[in-house]
Parts: structure tokens; C-alpha cells; sequence
């Protein structure tokens, strides 16, 4: 489990695809720090198993699922990517509850100057829009930020100059392609709706009227 506040970028190393997958190292500092075999370090939003490690960077072995849903088959080595250390239990959670799990991929299409913030839209897939909703939450690359605007399968987010400075979205071309994670509130919500032996007292309505839609 992650919050979406992202560590430190990390330099690609080597992204070698064969038809196991993908062995991936990233150059990094801070992240090393208490890591060991087998933790799980979020990358771009994506939540991996460390496979080795060094003084200086980190080795994981992207399975074919995760390669399906992500953007990590078009990693190059140079490409800076994001990093967070899963969660610990005794400090706040400032951004949101992201489990590292990515649902899709969305494509970049601008961004616009917001005062002293940018404003950024993306293209989802339209069958991924019912768990995004207006300030709610999402991890674009694994960073945790509030939909500032849904129309029909655009939404955008605004980011603040630090944030920006943290991540790897200031760089961003039309038609790149970044990794999303949705609401995985949201995705408990559809499966109650949708199960058999719903019991619930919980429908739209209620939703509704405490202002939850």
C-alpha cells in the first residue's frame, strides 16, 4: 500500500523484454535506504517486488500482466521515473490510499498555465471514467492528485511548482502515455452495486444525498 507522495525519481538503468517479461533496474538513493529482497517499491504507480539490489540502484522482474496495463514497455534507459516505499503504519497519510495496482494507461494531451500551477488533461479509456469523479482522487504515474475536471473521457489535474519539481509529468509530451490508478473506493462500491447477494442499504440514492455523487 502507497500514498500517491512520491520519494525521489529514479534514472532507468537497463529495461531488457524477453518473453518472460521484463528485467527492469532503476538508479537510485533514497529509496535503498532499509530496503531488502522481496519489498515492494512503487514505480510510476506500479507496485513491484525487489529482485536485487546494490549501493546504487534496484532490479525487478515486471511480469506480462503487468506489462499489459502499464506504460513500462515504453521505457527507455535514461527515463525518469517515479518512486515510493510502501507505507508504513507511523506516519500520516497525505495523499490517498493507492494500492500500486494500475488500471490502465492514459494518454497526455496538454497542459495549460494556472497562475502559478499547471493544469494537465489526459485521454482515459471510456470504460475506466465511472471511478473518476470531479475532486476526487487518482494516481497519474503513482502520484497522488484531485481530478480538477471530468468531461467525458477528459480529465485534468492541476499541480503545484513543487510538485512538479518531484515528479516526472513536467516533461510530458502530447501523446505520452502515463499510468493510472483509480479510486479504489470506487471499485468496492461498483462490486457491491453489482453483486447477487446485495444486502445493503447502500444505493445511489444514499450516495446521492450524502454527497458521494
Amino acid at each position: 500500500m502507497f500514498t500517491g507522495l512520491i520519494e525521489e525519481q529514479g534514472e532507468v538503468k537497463s529495461c531488457t523484454l524477453t518473453q518472460m517479461g521484463m528485467e527492469l533496474s532503476v538508479l537510485c538513493t533514497k529509496v535503498l535506504t532499509d530496503i531488502s529482497l522481496g519489498a515492494s517499491i512503487c514505480i510510476n504507480g506500479a507496485c513491484q517486488s525487489v529482485t536485487a539490489f546494490n549501493k546504487n540502484c534496484f532490479s525487478v522482474q515486471v511480469s506480462n500482466e503487468t506489462l499489459t496495463v502499464t506504460n513500462f514497455k515504453e521505457l527507455k534507459i535514461g527515463d525518469k521515473v517515479n518512486l515510493e516505499r510502501a507505507l508504513t503504519l507511523n506516519k500520516r497519510i497525505d495523499g490517498h490510499i493507492v494500492s500500486g495496482h494500475v488500471d490502465c494507461i492514459a494518454e497526455f494531451i496538454e497542459y495549460k498555465n494556472d497562475g502559478f500551477s499547471k493544469t494537465l488533461f489526459f485521454k482515459l479509456p471510456k470504460e475506466f471514467t465511472k471511478y473518476v469523479i470531479y475532486k476526487g482522487s487518482i494516481a497519474v504515474n503513482g502520484v497522488s492528485l484531485t481530478v480538477a475536471s471530468i468531461n467525458d473521457n477528459i480529465f485534468s489535474v492541476e499541480l503545484i511548482p513543487s510538485t512538479l519539481k518531484e515528479v516526472n509529468l513536467k516533461n510530458l509530451k502530447k501523446g505520452e502515455k502515463v499510468n493510472i490508478e483509480t479510486d479504489i473506493f470506487a471499485k468496492y462500491i461498483e462490486k457491491i452495486f453489482n453483486s447477487k447477494d446485495n444486502t445493503s442499504k447502500i444505493d445511489y440514492n444514499f450516495l446521492a444525498e450524502n454527497g458521494f455523487v
